[in-house]
């Protein structure tokens, strides 16, 4: 999968796991932390569930914990590293 289609889906799972409805992926930085007031997803502990569940139905990745969610889902650009990484 091309890099870029890559992260405009991960932009996709992010607002329809997050019900953003109002956002659209043009609108989200590739390198700006998703949990940061710069994104302007204004996401939460629950966002946080949703994107997980959403990594692990739509691309098998599976997250063991919380710390691990934290340290690897930082910015759209790591969530495409990630998914690269997983499904080479």
């Amino acid at each position: 999968m091309d890099l870029d289609q890559l992260k405009y889906d991960l932009k996709m799972m992010i607002i329809e796991e997050c019900e953003k409805e109002d956002i659209t992926p043009e609108d989200v930085p590739n390198d700006v932390e998703l949990f940061s007031d710069a994104s302007g997803l204004e996401l939460d502990s629950l966002d946080a569930l949703q994107i997980s569940m959403g990594l692990q139905n739509r691309y098998g990745i599976r997250l063991g914990d919380s710390k691990e969610f934290r340290r690897v889902v930082t910015t759209v650009d790591a969530l495409a590293k990630l998914v690269k990484e997983k499904n080479v």
